[in-house]
């Protein structure tokens, strides 16, 4: 049985972690980018296997386990050191992700400066229909207010557990608690709750981008279907 291991690691981390698992005979198996719907930041995942460990677990219980450094948080203009000098193999998946993704990875062995593809539009991964950056900036206003209606709640319950103590200022306090609670239980709720519609705006506008690029026929079918799934859904939830 396969097992998968993924261990967040910051940019400046990366080379040392891809040092140790080459000094133990790791072998590269692939690395792919990945863009992030909710911010636009990017993400990285190397793959490696330890053929070594591999086949003495395989020997004692038939499992093995897949290695993945995991890059997240990146901004498109941010550098990324090359992996190339520990395994020169990455280099399809790194001029992919320069070419596809427009991110900075520097220090290549095999650079093919922009041209590993052929591509008509620059970067294409990178763009975003008008309705998709729409709602990407809705959902990150959303998310803005969301968090500071959080901070808020926590400054005003903060602020109710350290006022002075007494015989009068405990009853005082406790109703200030309560009170400040109240509004604090109500924004988080609100704010959970915008953070959902946000989300599933988002998620709406991301399917029927999906479905305008679509044959006619195919997104008719793709749209009664998933207005099927959605009367069901609300059957289910009303029962």
């Amino acid at each position: 049985m396969q097992k998968a291991i993924y261990t967040i690691v910051g940019i400046d981390e990366l080379l040392s972690h891809v040092q140790a698992l080459k000094g133990v005979g790791a072998r590269f198996v692939q690395m792919h980018a990945e863009r992030c719907v909710d911010d636009g930041s990017y993400r990285l995942v190397y793959t490696f296997i330890n053929v070594r460990a591999a086949q003495e677990h395989i020997a004692q219980d038939g499992s093995y386990a897949i290695e993945n450094l995991v890059v997240e948080d990146i901004d498109q203009y941010q550098e990324i050191p090359s992996i190339s000098s520990y395994y020169p193999a990455v280099f399809p998946f790194e001029n992919e992700a320069h070419d596809l993704f427009g991110l900075a990875i520097t220090d290549m062995q095999i650079d093919f400066k922009g041209f590993f593809y052929q591509v008509s539009t620059a970067e294409p991964m990178s763009v975003i229909t008008p309705e998709v950056k729409a709602a990407r900036e809705k959902a990150m206003k959303v998310r803005a207010v969301a968090e500071a209606k959080a901070r808020k709640a926590a400054a005003e319950k903060a602020a109710a557990a350290t006022a002075p103590a007494g015989e009068g200022a405990a009853g005082a306090g406790d109703a200030a608690g309560a009170a400040v609670a109240q509004p604090a239980a109500a924004a988080g709720s609100d704010a959970q709750h915008d953070e959902a519609v946000a989300k599933a705006a988002l998620k709406a506008a991301e399917m029927e981008a999906k479905l305008a690029a679509m044959d006619p026929e195919k997104a008719a079918k793709v749209r009664a279907a998933l207005a099927a799934k959605a009367a069901r859904d609300k059957q289910k939830k009303e029962a």
